[in-house]
């Protein structure tokens, strides 16, 4: 009579292949997921960097959101937000001023290294064109330490336009 079955020693062998494989792939899983949520900054900021190049044309001078028709992704226009995973926040700029920091996102839970409370911010300013009241919309990135590295295309917002100013995120 012939015994079929595994052997303890082939049952052991496989949950050790098990538990390699695991403790490789799930920090990979996070480090996806994490990605994915912070895809949205990007995509987000250039909504707004586009709209606002349009009412920097047409109007020349920085737009406030409700002037350039912005809204950030979950807030409404009470200026409330959801439960995502961001705060979408306006800061206007300084009085007479043409520069300042106008756009931020802030993660409101840890994203891999980006903290909670890590910033993705965008600052805005005019440079006057050649023409006579022609004006360009400048822009600067930053972020926070870590959360850059999630989003890499965040700070090609910028290329291809001029991005002489610096813009200071807390924590960099």
């Amino acid at each position: 009579m012939k015994k079929q079955g595994f052997t303890l020693i082939e049952l052991m062998v496989v949950i050790v292949i098990m538990g390699i494989l695991a403790a490789v792939a799930v920090p990979k899983l996070f480090g996806m997921i994490a990605k994915s949520k912070a895809s949205e900054v990007p995509t987000a900021a250039g909504t707004y960097v586009n709209l606002q190049d349009a009412y920097v044309v047409e109007a020349n001078a920085i737009g406030t959101w409700s002037q350039v028709g912005y809204t950030g992704p979950g807030t409404s226009s009470a200026g409330g937000t959801d439960g995502g995973v961001f705060a979408y926040k306006e800061t206007a700029p300084a009085s007479g001023s043409q520069a300042g920091t106008t756009w931020k996102a802030e993660a409101k839970q840890k994203l891999n290294d980006c903290d909670k409370g890590g910033q993705w911010g965008l600052a805005v300013g005019i440079q006057g064109g050649e023409a006579e009241g022609q004006s360009n919309a400048v822009y600067a990135t930053g972020a926070s330490s870590g959360c850059g590295d999630l989003t890499p295309s965040f700070n090609k917002l910028t290329s291809g336009r001029y991005s002489s100013m610096s813009v200071t995120v807390s924590g960099s």
